[in-house]
């Protein structure tokens, strides 16, 4: 759909002084990246002015289109075109590009900037986040109006991206859009700048592949449009590949855009040190003498140029009017799903949610990845919005929906494909399912989580650190979680991960000691709302017998006292499948005299979250001798168990044999604990 007259010489202007305010604003600070803003700047322009549905004064607007910029380091060509349509950046926040305070920071901010709908910088993460959001979108649409003909929904939208050589060559790219193709998104549209230049200059010198057909191999929709005879970007061919691609609805579309980087600048346009360095005084006056601007204004904006560019903002409220009388029918005439798309703008949580969420009883044995297994069809029966799947291994980490249908286009040859169905199939795709499920938490509606096996959250960790960084409540699910994965060896034997990822700041890491603890985590997983890992166990282990411990609430404040005795000696602090060990180290001591509690530790930030008071009456201050038990490596325990405290870890890689002669060997046995906590005493 069109929304603004034909291209004029008003347009012509404001790309003209959007590519100076790009290159003023990277030369006040004194660092940046001009070059991909000023050469993209006609690009975003047409975007924002004449494709993007989107209404600048109610930037969460559920009909709006999405736009993530990929290439975060070029934030200028988004904040650029926020400033020009009226989502409150004004000049002042261009001047204060990239300084302490500025609602421009250097990348662009999920959560700090009004209309930036993703925290970009790392490479190839925008791209595979937009794969997340089309696919959000078109389960919503399943929620809420899936009777609705083809392209006719309400909740019918665009996904746009712009991306750069640099987010091409990242292997998560690939893999999301690898999927993409799968799933048939064509509401997702990618603007590739080829620009053929990164830091090191001529991107050739690393990447020659055809990326198109490489695109089409994938089965996307590729339009190809080159650069204009003197260089710069062909508006006529770049609309009219918008106009195609948004036509396209069975494919997701690559628009191959020709560029030149920091075109028009005279020396510096096409070479790598326009990308990520200030021009320079000299070269920003002569570009704006190419653009037919005065050399000596900076950050200009004349009046008729910035009201013509603002004119947006009143179509947006146009469009976005239409769109709400529209909705209004459809919210008279479908009241369960207006009632449930109420439910999830507020992320509340239908009364009883919980009812069907298993309790298991002790006398038995059950591997937590399987309790979860359990859980998550408990919860997926009273809570439509939640889906999610595996990096292919749901058999083994018990991450699928009974009954919920492979999401699917319709016409793949799977036999249970749904276009809206519930379980997702990443396929071996870690890296890329963590931005994707970043991709369905940004979008808003929906709660999803993704499986695999621990040892491989280092295959996504980027994916988790941005999902920690932006506070969305994406949810990995990793089980096969320590040595317990016995005859697979080492390389599929997390050692040193648990550190790892609780080293990562706002996410929430949880390792569950029986299959009560598991359901647990998993109430407070959704009702926390926040990013959070789980880690679960491939072994059996002990249900442990509440009756003679204390409840598996506790696992709501993180660590709790588990089991007590009169006048402890010593506290075990236990997490995962070295919890039942730590009560049979304890009955052990008791039976020699020796008093100890035992302390279930599923969760440690939420524990670090409790009252000071709270925190003492379970790790107590004046016992002296604590002992971590958790197979892994120590790093991390000694906050919470001090300088005399005793830390049973594992400071080296696993073996290949069953995990019981593992856990013997490697010193997580009873007589081996209960030989070390006496020395101490």
């Amino acid at each position: 759909m069109t929304v603004m007259a034909v291209w004029n010489e008003l347009d012509d202007r404001a790309v003209a002084y959007a590519r100076a305010l790009a290159a003023d604003s990277v030369q006040r600070v004194g660092n940046g990246h001009p070059g991909t803003a000023m050469s993209l700047a006609p690009v975003a322009y047409l975007l924002f002015q004449r494709h993007l549905i989107h209404d600048p004064s109610d930037p969460t607007w559920l009909g709006r289109d999405r736009f993530i910029l990929s290439c975060g380091h070029s934030s200028l060509t988004l904040y650029t075109q926020l400033f020009y349509s009226g989502y409150g950046l004004e000049m002042e926040d261009l001047k204060t590009f990239r300084t302490w305070g500025s609602m421009t920071p250097g990348h662009p901010e999920f959560g700090h900037t009004a209309g930036v709908e993703m925290t970009t910088g790392p490479l190839g993460q925008g791209v595979a986040t937009a794969v997340g959001m089309a696919m959000a979108a078109r389960y919503e649409r399943g929620l809420l109006d899936s009777e609705a003909p083809a392209f006719t929904s309400l909740f019918d939208h665009t996904i746009w991206s712009i991306c750069s050589d640099g987010d091409m060559q990242e292997g998560v790219s690939s893999e999301a859009s690898s999927l993409a193709g799968v799933q048939e998104l064509g509401n997702l549209n990618v603007i590739y700048d080829d620009n053929r230049i990164s830091i090191e200059g001529d991107t050739h010198n690393a990447f020659t592949e055809d990326v198109s057909m490489r695109y089409r191999a994938y089965g996307w929709h590729v339009i190809e449009v080159d650069a204009a005879s003197d260089g710069s970007v062909d508006i006529t061919a770049l609309d009219a590949a918008m106009v195609a691609a948004k036509n396209e609805r069975t494919k997701p579309s690559l628009i191959r855009l020709k560029t030149v980087i920091a075109w028009p600048a005279p020396t510096l346009r096409g070479t790598g040190k326009s990308h990520g360095s200030a021009l320079g005084d000299e070269e920003v006056a002569a570009t704006k003498v190419l653009l037919g601007l005065d050399p000596n204004e900076k950050f200009a904006m004349p009046e008729d140029v910035l009201t013509h560019v603002r004119e947006v903002k009143v179509r947006g409220n146009a469009l976005h009017a239409e769109w709400k009388i529209a909705f209004n029918h459809w919210e008279a005439e479908n009241v369960e799903k207006a009632a449930l798309l109420q439910r999830l703008q507020k992320r509340a949580l239908p009364e009883n949610w919980t009812s069907g969420i298993p309790v298991f009883s002790p006398g038995k044995e059950i591997a937590t990845r399987a309790a979860s297994g359990e859980v998550i069809n408990a919860i997926a029966q009273s809570l439509p919005e939640f889906w999610g799947g595996s990096a292919d291994l749901a058999g083994s980490n018990n991450t699928s929906i009974d009954g919920g249908g492979s999401f699917l286009p319709s016409t793949s040859l799977i036999k249970d494909a749904d276009p809206y169905g519930r379980i997702i199939h990443f396929g071996i795709r870690e890296h890329a399912m963590g931005a994707i499920l970043n991709g369905i938490a940004l979008h808003g509606l929906t709660r999803s989580f993704g499986g695999t096996f621990a040892v491989f959250s280092d295959y996504m960790r980027p994916a988790v650190r941005l999902a920690a960084l932006m506070k969305i409540a994406s949810t990995f699910v990793w089980t096969h979680d320590s040595i317990g994965v016995g005859e697979d060896g080492p390389t599929h034997q997390p050692i040193e991960h648990f550190a790892a990822l609780r080293a990562i700041p706002g996410l929430d890491v949880i390792r569950p000691g029986d299959a009560n603890e598991v359901a647990e985590a998993w109430k407070q997983i959704i009702i926390r709302n926040r990013p959070a890992g789980i880690l679960l166990s491939r072994q059996n282990l002990p249900v442990i017998d509440r009756s003679i411990t204390s409840p598996a609430s506790g696992t709501a404040k993180g660590a709790y006292v588990l089991k007590d005795s009169e006048n402890p000696v010593a506290i075990l602090i236990a997490t995962g499948s070295e919890l039942s060990l730590a009560l049979d180290v304890q009955s052990a001591l008791k039976l020699d005299g020796i008093n100890v509690r035992v302390v279930s530790a599923p969760c440690l930030e939420w524990f670090a979250e409790q009252e000071l008071s709270y925190r003492e009456s379970v790790l107590t201050p004046h016992i002296a001798v604590k002992v971590s038990i958790e197979v892994g490596i120590a790093q991390g325990w000694r906050e919470l168990i001090g300088d005399a405290g005793i830390s049973i870890s594992l400071e080296h890689y696993g073996a290949s044999a069953d995990a019981k002669r593992l856990f013997s060997e490697f010193g997580f046995n009873v007589e081996a604990i209960v030989k070390r906590i006496k020395a101490a005493l």
